[in-house]
């Protein structure tokens, strides 16, 4: 080595943090996770679509304000001087499509989309600084059914993955109880209402004796009846707390209501949580999250809810809007915990070894008449011993394995085995189709 090139850094093999590669075996997981959200999601009637990785700063300031884009989001200043945002999110941007394209648009619409996003954050497990979202909206249903619709959808793809019901919780509640508590039975400001939130939202995660002093700060005199209304065990012990004007509120009807058209559908997973607090400042109505049951993985799977005023940053008029978002980081980890992970499988049916060199234009033949009738053909060019050749087909997952040498040629008769089974059998060019297909 000369000294200019020993002088030369090397470069690191590990990539950037938060961020991950996707070997082949990674690929098979995450095309089993798109591929399955694809599914449920499309007969339910959702078409998909996308956009840039790119929007403007400013559409983040407006939906989510000033800490979110200066503390947790890729933000710079491109050539044109235009500040630029890696989007963090897709509420925002399927908002902007649809307030583009208002009076061109059919409503309902049912859309969905699986983009990557990226959040300035301490990377941690379920979480990442990029990941990929299945994020699924219906735009322009007022009725409640709409809420039904998604939150039963969300149920489904768990489903469709495997999971049991008792595996996993629907929690749900309503942005419209969460105000008329804050503002109407419990009296508080706006402000204390915005951070006794944020409290109760993170209440699992303090001492029971934090918490309260806290929320006794924010909640003064009423205290007690606030405590009665956080530690309510179930809907109706939580409303029979309530004074008996209030038990006939408009949130608490909608709640029931969803609840009740959920178990008409066989949907009985369904928790009220009055803890629940998604999106204080963005969500109008119901919201949700499915949980996972397994005390080694309690966590959110998906979360969502109704947004009817977004399109108000575009200066539109509202649109009624129910939607929800699922990581596939989360999502892997559920599958993990389940042992429903797919096993690695190549979509290579067929691997041709060459025993001799003089096979070689026979093999490339046999297999692209074989790719023309739909199989995956690969051919061992390497030239290394035939046990070796079989030995790689074996450990990547190949199902079917051929070895080629002159008599194979001269005969046209194939042995095929398959290395699942260790069965083999003797085939014509015809019949391989038939075999491994």
């Amino acid at each position: 080595m000369s000294e200019n090139e020993s002088k030369v850094k090397k470069i690191s093999t590990e990539g950037y943090k938060g961020v991950r590669d996707f070997y082949p075996a990674d690929m098979t997981i995450q095309n089993y996770i798109f591929n399955t959200w694809k599914q449920v999601v499309e007969k339910f009637g959702y078409q998909e679509y996308s956009a840039s990785v790119l929007e403007p700063a400013e559409l983040y300031r407006a939906k989510s304000g000033e800490e979110l884009v200066n503390e947790q989001t890729y933000t710079f200043t491109d050539r044109g001087e235009r500040e630029v945002t890696l989007r963090p999110e897709m509420t925002p941007t399927v908002a902007r499509m649809v307030a583009g394209k208002k009076r061109e648009l059919s409503f309902p619409l049912r859309w969905y989309s699986i983009p990557n996003l990226f959040r300035y954050e301490q990377p941690q497990r379920g979480r990442l600084r990029e990941h990929w979202q299945l994020n699924v909206d219906l735009f322009g249903v007022k009725s409640l059914q709409a809420e039904v619709e998604v939150i039963s959808l969300a149920v489904e793809i768990l489903r469709a993955f495997g999971l049991k019901d008792q595996q996993f919780a629907v929690r749900i509640n309503n942005r419209k109880i969460v105000n008329f508590v804050m503002n109407e039975v419990l009296e508080i400001s706006s402000e204390n209402a915005h951070t006794l939130a944020k409290l109760i939202d993170r209440k699992t995660k303090m001492p029971a004796s934090e918490f309260a002093e806290k929320a006794e700060s924010l909640v003064g005199l009423k205290f007690d009846l606030f405590k009665e209304l956080v530690n309510s065990q179930n809907f109706e012990n939580f409303i029979s707390v309530l004074p008996v004007p209030m038990r006939t509120y408009e949130g608490i009807l909608e709640t029931k209501s969803v609840i009740e058209n959920l178990e008409k559908l066989g949907i009985t997973n369904v928790i009220f949580d009055q803890t629940l607090m998604r999106g204080f400042d963005y969500y109008t109505g119901t919201i949700f999250e499915i949980f996972d049951t397994n005390p080694y993985n309690r966590r959110s799977v998906f979360g969502g809810g109704r947004y009817d005023d977004l399109l108000s940053i575009f200066g539109q008029e509202k649109v009624s809007a129910v939607g929800f978002g699922a990581g596939d980081v989360v999502m892997k980890a559920l599958l993990e915990t389940y042992g429903l992970l797919p096993t690695e499988t190549s979509k290579t049916r067929l691997y041709v070894a060459i025993a001799d060199d003089s096979a070689t234009a026979f093999a490339q033949d046999l297999a692209q008449n074989l790719r023309e009738a739909g199989v995956s053909v690969a051919i061992d060019y390497s030239g290394k011993k035939i046990g070796d050749q079989v030995k790689y087909a074996d450990r990547n997952k190949i199902t079917f394995v051929t070895v080629l040498g002159t008599d194979e040629v001269k005969s046209g008769q194939f042995k095929i085995k398959n290395m699942a089974t260790g069965e083999e059998k003797m085939a014509t060019e015809k019949e391989i189709i038939f075999i491994v297909k």
